[in-house]
């Protein structure tokens, strides 16, 4: 069984996207001798819904316009696939022509962000199980009962999962390592959103199951329409299935991340709604 160091860092490549914040006048600046923002820079993948795309469909797109709002600023953007380098090519990166630098906010960032300041979480999510309403799993009540099911019954089930994710130690753990159908956690392809092959196969019956984070879990149900069902599942002893998402900036802007605190605590009802809007399974943030 993968152990859950190496759970974790899958899940933190996926968890990179959403957020929010306040209402204060003069937008603050990255600390007390610097000019006040003009314009709120934020760092997102062009093609990762549902959480930003370059429509400005994604939840993180809503959640950051609501920041800009409440700053009295507008919103702009500096796309970059997430992938291996995303925060080194923007929330790190200078501007070349040398007004500071390329963007100064991710909107979603898992609370245990390393690669810059994580804010207060903003949103506690966990993964689910979704599954084809007429599949083999659609009268599943719970995940956990597909672990109850004889031997016979799931032989043939199939249940999509990423590469060392807590989908694929849930299944370990359930004596379910047969029923995994293994994808890769990131495409190299930049047009390929999260889950994607995952609910094509699901929605083809090639699949009776995918197993994944909340927010793309939603995503699959509103993208299949009344085919799909989604079962919010529950963190195992050894097996961490929910994960509570922040903003980022970066090290050292300390003025920066107290404006961003503050605006999510302000508006903590508008947040939670935006989410709610896209079908995310929610936990209490702080539990």
């Amino acid at each position: 069984m993968k152990s859950a160091k190496y759970a974790r860092q899958g899940v933190l490549s996926l968890l990179t996207g959403a957020a929010l914040l306040i209402s204060l006048s003069p937008a603050w600046a990255d600390n007390d001798n610097a000019e006040p923002r003009k314009v709120l820079k934020v760092c997102a993948d062009p093609n990762y819904q549902p959480f930003s795309t370059r429509d400005l469909s994604g939840y993180e797109n809503r959640l950051a316009e609501l920041v800009g709002s409440k700053l009295g600023i507008p919103v702009e953007y500096t796309w970059f696939p997430q992938r291996m380098g995303f925060i080194r090519n923007t929330l790190r990166k200078k501007n070349p022509d040398g007004d500071g630098y390329l963007c100064d906010l991710v909107i979603g960032v898992p609370k245990q962000f390393e690669l810059g300041m994580a804010s207060d979480p903003y949103m506690h999510s966990t993964y689910a199980m979704v599954v084809a309403r007429d599949g083999r799993l659609g009268q599943l009540e719970e995940a956990a009962a597909l672990a109850g099911m004889d031997a016979e019954t799931r032989k043939s089930v199939k249940v999509g999962v990423t590469e060392s994710s807590p989908g694929a130690m849930w299944l370990a753990r359930h004596d379910l390592f047969d029923q995994l159908a293994p994808y890769v956690a990131q495409s190299a392809d930049p047009e390929e959103y999260p889950g994607q092959l995952q609910l094509q196969d699901l929605l083809a019956g090639k699949l009776d199951a995918a197993i994944v984070w909340g927010p793309v879990a939603a995503n699959f149900v509103r993208q299949g329409k009344d085919r799909l069902r989604m079962l919010p599942m529950k963190t195992e002893p050894g097996v961490p299935l929910d994960y509570e998402i922040s903003m980022a900036v970066r090290f050292g802007e300390d003025d920066w991340k107290t404006q961003i605190n503050q605006l999510l605590s302000e508006n903590a009802g508008q947040v939670k709604a935006i989410l709610e809007e896209y079908g995310i399974p929610l936990l209490p943030v702080g539990g």
